[in-house]
């Protein structure tokens, strides 16, 4: 499956449109390029390419997945010798280091690139400039900072990750109207429509990790993999999309997992995260962890590690006692609400394990974006800081 999605390899082309700013409008074209990088991509950033020469796109490539061509080769192998003289635009500095892959800004001078656009520079200390001031001395030039709020945007999780040690967090929540995620049972199957279930398992897809409690392990005895079956992806989306399995990590601080939990029986990448001493059920991988004062695993701890992992995208789907303990912690970037139009009363159980004394102690949310997916209502949310 190729990272060219200009329809036809280095043959085919696309006059650039009328616009005020063709410079915004070509770097917002490898921006939406980049996100066909997002499922796979991972511990890498999702990066666009897009090549012009002539007033025409000749090549668009985006990043493959690990130990595979960034986004400039795959964009620079579709245009062949076209690309001598053309103009890239690329959402993310060019890499100078030799990885898994050789230096990104040694292909683009090699191949006779006359220009650079940049969205941001890359806050990775291998790279941080370096790219840029490697492509100048080589004679190109460089312009940084075309739509860099919206590839930020795009890359919050591996900027996170870079600038403060772990990637973004976020926390997905399936609740009734009156705040309630299941009955005082436990029965919870579906609160949520087949609808919101299929875009939970996209966002799934994208991430990283998919970080939970053994409280949840143990009351639904999860999964937590990436159901092709549950997608609306058709093609080469659902393809990218299911290509690999999002790490399950189990917050176990005593070792409670038992060994027919059905978590184990898949290849998906599973990890156990407990206290010193304690072993756990092969074939996870057990990842001692420090404790804080009331017993539990230390939480920013966790996040660090996984950080430390290449773990961009983490998402968070627990129960009430881990989701309110991590929004305590203002350890959430974005909270993912599916909110069902039902109603299960003051006995079902509550959204959020919190307990406040006054309205001032509460946590109040901003709202980012409201959208009816099928019947329900996904809400996604930013957590505000308190004055």
């Amino acid at each position: 499956m190729s990272g060219v999605t200009s329809g036809g390899g280095a043959a085919a082309s696309a006059a650039i449109g009328s616009s005020a700013d063709p410079h915004s409008q070509l770097m917002s074209r490898a921006l939406a390029v980049s996100r066909a990088g997002r499922y796979w991509a991972s511990p890498n950033p999702h990066v666009g390419c897009v090549l012009v020469r002539d007033g025409r796109i000749i090549a668009e490539g985006f990043t493959q997945p690990a130990g595979g061509n960034h986004a400039e080769v795959e964009a620079l192998l579709a245009a062949g010798d076209e690309a001598k003289g053309a103009t890239a635009y690329v959402t993310l500095e060019p890499c100078a280091h030799t990885g898994r892959t050789g230096p990104c800004v040694d292909a683009l001078i090699a191949a006779g690139i006359a220009e650079v656009f940049v969205g941001i520079e890359d806050p990775n200390p291998l790279v941080s400039g370096a790219g840029v001031r490697a492509l100048r001395e080589a004679g190109i030039s460089v312009t940084v900072g075309l739509c860099a709020d919206g590839i930020a945007a795009e890359l919050q999780g591996f900027l996170s990750r870079m600038s403060r040690g772990w990637g973004r967090v976020r926390l997905k929540l399936a609740t009734s109207l009156d705040g309630r995620t299941a009955m005082a049972s436990g029965e919870s199957q579906w609160i949520t429509s087949p609808e919101a279930r299929s875009d939970v398992q996209e966002l799934r897809a994208i991430s990283s990790c998919i970080l939970t409690g053994i409280g949840t392990v143990l009351a639904d005895d999860c999964s937590l993999t990436v159901r092709s079956d549950q997608l609306s992806l058709k093609g080469d989306e659902l393809e990218r999309a299911t290509v690999r399995q999002p790490t399950r990590v189990v917050l176990d601080t005593n070792a409670r997992l038992p060994e027919q939990a059905r978590c184990l029986e898949d290849s998906a990448p599973l990890w156990i995260m407990t206290a010193e001493g304690n072993s756990v059920p092969s074939p996870a991988r057990v990842i001692h962890m420090p404790k804080v004062s009331d017993g539990t695993l230390d939480l920013q701890a966790v996040l660090s590690r996984l950080g430390k992992e290449g773990m961009n995208e983490i998402l968070v789907e627990a129960g009430p006692t881990l989701a309110g303990a991590l929004l305590r912690a203002s350890l959430v970037d974005e909270l993912v609400i599916y909110q069902a139009p039902l109603l299960l009363g003051k006995t079902a159980r509550s959204l959020v394990d919190l307990e406040f004394d006054t309205l001032a102690e509460g946590v109040r949310l901003a709202y980012r974006e409201l959208r009816q997916i099928g019947p329900d209502l996904r809400i996604m949310a930013t957590l505000q800081a308190k004055d």
